[in-house]
């Protein structure tokens, strides 16, 4: 191995090229903007059937593909497991020094203090991202939950370092773990601050608009995971109770248990308004979309810096934020907030229709402004790579 290189292993998503959701992308990005040369980034990748080749390149990154084991909801799990034993038995083989195990989410705390122990008789150290709070997630059962609780604890005990993405995160994992004495720091997770590279008559964009039935700026747009915990039930009813005359395009995966629930509640399938057109896994598409809309609404209220809001931030002209305090963070006066009191949402929205072109104008222009400046992803690469470099 080169002498001055420092050794990165990131464990915990699903890997390389990116092709799911926010670690992902983190880790595409990391890679994508790497400018130091000393800075080896190892990166595990999961597979559900081995290939020929165990390892290769991408983005300058040393990937390995380690295979999902077959055992349901568990599999998670024994894959950071199994990609844990893999860095460290390739950190043996090479004479790898003063390595660094960064792992992305906290799955393995139950069994984290053994691979610590490792880690650190190698010379290296262990840094954790906690994401959000995923205990409090509504899909999970009392016993999930308990679990969740349980592997936090055993992460942030074992770290030597702990990567928050929001300030909110970091200050509960100081104060909830005070006793542990953790050392924390914050970097926040990143967004694409370019424009759509489709034109406004793009056949790709025209013809969604036309197959879904909606007019550029004549919908508001929901962008996320289909699960209670981002509050589908208030801005649909909510937006259900205003008087607009535009759409509401919620680009999810809508289906199972959750949603006859939902139609239960709200029959929301009788308001010609509510669109529920899908996934849009088209990235060009995905932006030009959020460009279009009047107005974004978000929903979300458990997690760290979300990665939907910092994109719809960046490409939307108005965005009505639920008032919590990772979003608030974020967006600070960027965006307009709303609680999930009665007629807070709709009232919101019978508000901001009345805005001007030129107020309209101001709050994009400062939300992509805050994004810019807080949230590229060279700027956020950098950063890690000064960490990385002062932790040798």
């Amino acid at each position: 191995m080169a002498s001055g290189i420092q050794h990165v292993f990131i464990i915990g998503s699903k890997g390389i090229p990116a092709r799911y959701g926010g670690f992902e992308t983190f880790v595409e990005k990391l890679a994508e903007h790497q400018a130091s040369r000393s800075i080896r980034y190892h990166v595990a990748c999961a597979v559900d059937e081995m290939p020929d080749v165990q390892e290769f390149e991408h983005n300058g990154a040393h990937c390995f593909n380690i295979r999902w084991r077959p055992i349901g909801a568990a599999k998670a799990i024994t894959y950071d497991l199994d990609a844990l034993k893999w860095a460290l038995g390739y950190i043996e083989r090479n004479g790898i020094e003063h390595p660094i195990i960064y792992i992305l989410a906290c799955r393995i705390g139950p069994f984290i203090g053994r691979y610590a122990k490792r880690i650190h008789e190698l010379g290296g150290k262990l840094f954790v991202n906690p994401d959000g709070h995923e205990w409090l997630r509504a899909k999970w059962s009392a016993p999930v939950k308990r679990y969740w609780k349980l592997s936090e604890k055993g992460m942030v005990r074992h770290a030597d370092l702990v990567i928050c993405d929001s300030l909110t995160i970091e200050a509960y994992i100081r104060g909830g773990y005070a006793r542990y004495a953790p050392q924390t720091t914050y970097i926040a997770y990143g967004a694409d601050t370019r424009a759509s590279a489709l034109a406004d008559d793009d056949p790709a964009f025209t013809g969604w608009l036309a197959e879904k039935g909606l007019a550029p700026f004549g919908y508001y747009l929901i962008v996320g995971r289909f699960v209670p915990e981002n509050n589908y039930e208030a801005m649909i009813g909510e937006f259900m109770a205003s008087d607009t005359e535009k759409s509401l395009a919620i680009v999810t995966d809508a289906r199972g248990p959750f949603l006859d629930e939902l139609e239960a509640k709200l029959r929301f399938s009788e308001d010609p308004r509510i669109k529920l057109v899908g996934t849009v896994y088209d990235q060009e598409l995905l932006k030009k979309i959020r460009e279009s809309a009047f107005a974004y609404i978000h929903g979300h209220e458990v997690g760290g810096t979300n990665p939907s809001l910092l994109e719809a931030l960046a490409s939307t002209q108005l965005n009505l934020l639920l008032d919590v305090g990772f979003n608030r963070e974020v967006a600070e006066d960027a965006a307009l907030y709303w609680d999930k009191g009665r007629g807070s949402l709709s009232a919101l929205i019978a508000g901001i229709e009345r805005f001007d072109t030129d107020l309209i104008r101001r709050y994009s222009m400062r939300s992509s402004d805050a994004i810019k400046a807080r949230y590229s992803w060279n700027d956020i690469a950098c950063r890690y790579e000064a960490l990385i470099e002062q932790s040798v």
